[in-house]
């Protein structure tokens, strides 16, 4: 053992030499730790390979292993083979070690860092067109941790590069999935080693690639990993799935006839018979229906984006996150609250047995005059105090009273400001609409009548019955025009106020996860604009009504 440890600290002082490029680094590491690895094996005694990788451990190689596996990819020099063969190594090392007194450390510093620096290089593959079997032996590491160490699951299940890797194509998704399956044939006790939380975010990672993708690898996977957690923990899965409503019926419509019709049937039989025999999954027919409308739903949005699933997650993640640290504020208060108590009860103890100290001290004649001093100078503290808060709310009823009436002032202008800006424009578009084309034009002067005469003497009757026609057919001719741009006015002023009543519309809709068949059918009616603008009148009817006297009168005197 003391050779192992000896190349060890050798190896670690020739990967801390700042000469060597991180190229060289990975090989030499990969070549040492095979070397460890394929050595300690052959050995009789089966102990030492594991203190062999303990000692991996303690020295700190594994770090560095982990510090490589990090780096950006400009630092790899494309050398992704090594990195993953690097990956490989280290996850091996890192099943069978015994920290002995840093097991606390191992477990929740060093072995979560790890994962996020295979999940990283994993992302990392996944982004670039490197071969399948790189990925998938990454893959393969990240199960050979999790068949020891099972806490990790949720961690995994919560990394953003996770989530990277399995919305980045099918090919990777189908991978992920596997994986999993692999984990729970490989260790037959892995899913009892998990919490609740842990296998329905598991069961979730099945069910949303059902949801999101149309691969029959990926969902025939999908379908195998739920089977495989069924037949495993057949209870806990059997009431986990229950949560997910309307699953047969996706199954069923989205699934069949895809080359694995044997497995959707016993998986859709599983949970048939779970909500039959369960009391409290006998849902009412109207639950049923609005579950089959929000699937469809969330189906549809779903082909166009495809991080819906894990928007979906990170909310359910951040809400949980928020509760707890509701519910942590809360225990926090109360202790606050019951260490307050228990110093007021102490000071309290404290002034009374002062008290009691300077009475002894006293004169008998001057105990009753020191007492009525006491309950004097409280009087007066209590008083002083009393006042105070009565002033003080006093001054800031009137500041929100002053406030108050200045934004009502304020609303008040505004509004009469825009209904005379609103009159005013509608005055000057009738002006202009009912005025005659030979309005505003200067009358002719005393010589060009003249000259008007003159040129007039010499013109015949037809020519002046001629003229006569040609400008009625000008004037007829301007007329149509100004009657186009009227109409043309009219449309653009009617387009406007369609697209403010929609805009109006869709600021008061509900969100997509709440709307109901009747507000989307509300919506999508032609009368929906009608109804914003009675809506519109209605409340503001109502707003007049609640008005004092003098702003109605203000009101009624910026209309006249």
């Amino acid at each position: 053992m003391e050779q192992y440890e000896g190349a060890v600290m050798q190896l670690k002082r020739q990967v801390e030499d700042e000469r060597m490029t991180c190229d060289e680094t990975v090989n030499l590491l990969n070549n040492a730790l095979n070397r460890f690895v394929n050595m300690a094996a052959v050995q009789k005694d089966s102990s030492v390979l594991s203190r062999v990788k303990s000692v991996l451990y303690q020295s700190g190689v594994l770090h560095h292993c982990i510090t490589l596996l990090t780096l950006d990819p400009p630092s790899l020099r494309g050398n992704w083979s090594a990195a993953a063969t690097l990956a490989s190594l280290t996850s091996s090392c890192c099943v069978g070690v015994e920290p002995s007194g840093l097991s606390e450390t191992f477990h929740r510093l060093f072995l979560p860092s790890v994962m996020d620096s295979l999940l990283l290089l994993a992302s990392q593959l996944a982004r670039r067109t490197q071969p399948v079997s790189l990925f998938k032996k990454v893959m393969d590491s990240v199960s050979r941790i999790l068949r020891t160490h099972a806490q990790l699951t949720m961690h995994i299940l919560s990394s953003a590069h996770y989530e990277f890797i399995q919305g980045s194509d099918a090919t990777t998704a189908l991978l992920c999935v596997q994986m999993w399956i692999d984990t729970c044939i490989a260790s037959s006790d892995y899913l009892s080693k998990l919490c609740d939380d842990s296998i329905l975010l598991l069961l979730n990672e099945a069910v949303g690639q059902l949801t999101v993708t149309s691969d029959t690898a990926v969902g025939g996977a999908s379908v195998r990993l739920i089977l495989q957690m069924s037949n495993q923990l057949p209870l806990q899965t059997s009431r986990l799935l229950l949560q997910f409503k309307g699953l047969d019926s996706l199954l069923d419509k989205d699934w069949r006839g895809r080359g694995f019709d044997q497995e959707v049937h016993q998986l859709i039989t599983l949970i048939q018979s779970c909500a039959n025999t369960s009391s409290v999954e006998c849902v009412r027919a109207a639950c049923v229906i609005q579950a089959a409308w929000r699937a469809y739903l969330t189906r549809r949005r779903l082909k166009t984006l495809n991080s819906v699933v894990s928007m979906l997650q990170r909310r359910f993640r951040a809400r949980k996150e928020q509760q707890q640290q509701q519910r942590a504020a809360q225990q926090w208060e109360e202790e606050l609250n019951f260490q307050v108590c228990i110093q007021r009860q102490q000071a309290r103890t404290k002034f009374h047995q002062k008290q009691r100290q300077l009475l002894q001290l006293l004169p008998p004649d001057q105990v009753q005059s020191y007492l009525q001093e006491c309950e004097r100078r409280a009087a007066v503290l209590i008083q002083s105090a009393w006042r105070g808060f009565l002033i003080r709310r006093h001054l800031d009823f009137q500041r929100r009273t002053l406030r108050h009436m200045q934004t009502q002032q304020h609303a008040a202008r505004t509004l009469q400001k825009a209904v005379r800006h609103f009159l005013q424009k509608r005055c000057a578009a009738d002006v202009l609409v009912s005025r005659c084309c030979w309005i505003g034009q200067k009358g002719l002067t005393d010589s060009q009548r003249a000259v008007w005469k003159t040129q007039s003497m010499g013109v015949s009757r037809e020519q002046c019955e001629h003229l006569h026609v040609d400008v009625q057919r000008r004037l007829q001719v301007l007329k149509q025009q100004m009657m186009q741009r009227m109409r043309e006015h009219q449309k653009i002023e009617s387009l406007l106020a369609h697209t403010h009543n929609q805009l109006d519309l869709l600021k008061e809709s509900l969100p997509l996860s709440d709307v109901k068949m009747t507000d989307f059918e509300r919506f999508l009616s032609p009368c929906g604009t009608m109804a914003t603008q009675a809506r519109d009148a209605h409340n503001a009817r109502l707003q007049d009504h609640k008005l004092p006297w003098w702003r109605t009168l203000d009101g009624m005197t910026a209309g006249l």
